[in-house]
């Protein structure tokens, strides 16, 4: 059995982050088109963009995205290979049956 509690720890703390319907929308739509900024977001999910802009925050504090400023506006895009891998792993197998 492995002992190393600390990489349970960091785990357990991506699974946290990414256990919600918005959150894990947002990454795999990162993931399918490369880098967006809110308001497309906000088309896409219909839901306000400060609802969209707090579920960001969450994902960046978790290392999950990152965002570059150009110009105005904030472009977004998935920089943990962890959780691009767990939520392809996650999605792919869905699209199958």
């Amino acid at each position: 059995m492995d002992n190393n509690i600390q990489r349970y720890n960091e785990t357990a703390e991506l699974l946290k982050v990414l256990a919600h319907p918005v959150r894990l929308c947002i990454v795999n739509g990162l993931l399918q088109k490369g880098r967006c900024n809110v308001s497309y977001m906000q088309n896409c999910l219909g839901v306000p963009q400060s609802t969209i802009s707090q579920h960001l925050q969450k994902l960046r504090s978790a290392g999950i995205i990152e965002g570059e400023r150009n110009g105005l506006e904030i472009n977004y895009s998935v920089c943990s290979k962890t959780a691009e891998a767990l939520v392809k792993l996650l999605f792919n197998d869905s699209t199958e049956e």
